[in-house]
């Protein structure tokens, strides 16, 4: 009863958190395994999963199924999330036939709002930040989801389809990427995201929290001895633009010999950071606060609150 598993099954990563109650720890529970797997449901464009991302997918819950066994995880307990690919691509429901015909597990297809408030459950364990306003940004592959929080509380939250892998099939062209890309990317996202604006012009911050995505590579070439934190790290402006200017003109080619980044980043981070710069110019932060937690942890909480052995509302 006290040990379960979550499948976070995104656009480009598929990631598997195996955690057991803990009335010592921190948090009330203990990770026994992570495990995450590159699979680029997107790779053709996320209006359908390819044969060979439809193959990797299945690979991959084959291999998180087998983690399950080893840790003793019944199906019952195992939960299954999908996101914005598996919202989005018209053989999704094949896929996830597939995925219970092989396994047994029945992944759960998931809305942006539901997301967000996942999301919301796993960064408010980590970052120590929540009582002011801020805005949480977790960047996927497909799909990005903001949450202004008050006093803790969750002020607004929306998702947008707007991941790196749709804003790089859209709008990343050339190697690099050319300067009217990046103006023709902004101004998308100055029209796309005018609900977000809105909201904060109702409920201002200059508090950024990222979690995933982009954010993970942020950390990850900054870095890359580790953080500060256990849960969460800042990042200075000053330090994203130097890092802003190091990757936004590179080749593909060039990024390619960073052994810091993750090779199933090298495509899409260019305009991860490009939407990073444009929130910061919105919101004039001075500093990025990242967060190691985001929805795989925030449904363990949520698991383990339903069963009565973590308090409601950690």
């Amino acid at each position: 009863m006290n040990t379960c598993a979550v499948l976070d099954l995104g656009t480009n990563i598929f990631h598997l958190l195996i955690a057991q109650a803990d009335a010592s720890a921190p948090l009330g529970w203990t990770a026994l395994r992570r495990d995450r797997v590159p699979v680029h449901l997107a790779e053709e464009g996320i209006e359908r999963i390819g044969e060979a991302a439809f193959q990797r997918g299945l690979e991959a819950l084959r291999r998180f199924r087998q983690q399950t066994i080893e840790n003793g995880i019944a199906l019952s307990d195992i939960r299954a999330f999908g996101t914005a690919a598996l919202r989005t691509a018209r053989n999704a429901p094949d896929f996830l036939r597939a995925i219970e015909q092989e396994t047994g597990i029945c992944p759960e297809v998931i809305s942006g709002q539901r997301e967000a408030e996942l999301i919301f459950k796993g960064v408010r364990q980590a970052v120590p930040l929540l009582e002011d306003i801020a805005l949480i940004v977790d960047i996927g592959g497909g799909s990005v989801e903001f949450i202004l929080t008050q006093t803790g509380r969750v002020h607004w939250q929306q998702s947008f389809p707007i991941g790196t892998t749709v804003l790089y099939h859209r709008f990343h062209k050339s190697d690099p990427i050319a300067p009217e890309e990046i103006a023709a990317l902004e101004a998308f996202l100055q029209d796309t995201l005018g609900e977000l604006w809105n909201a904060l012009m109702t409920a201002p911050t200059h508090a950024i929290v990222g979690a995933a995505g982009a954010f993970d590579t942020l950390n990850e070439m900054l870095h890359p001895s580790g953080v500060s934190s256990a849960f969460y790290s800042c990042i200075t402006r000053e330090s994203f633009d130097q890092l802003y200017t190091r990757i936004v003109p590179s080749t593909l080619a060039e990024r390619s010999t960073w052994p810091e980044l993750k090779p199933e980043r090298r495509q899409t981070i260019v305009v991860g950071m490009v939407l990073i710069r444009h929130l910061l110019e919105r919101t004039q932060a001075s500093r990025i606060y990242t967060s190691k937690f985001s929805l795989k942890e925030g449904a363990v909480a949520e698991w383990l609150e339903r069963r009565g052995v973590l308090p409601a509302a950690r």
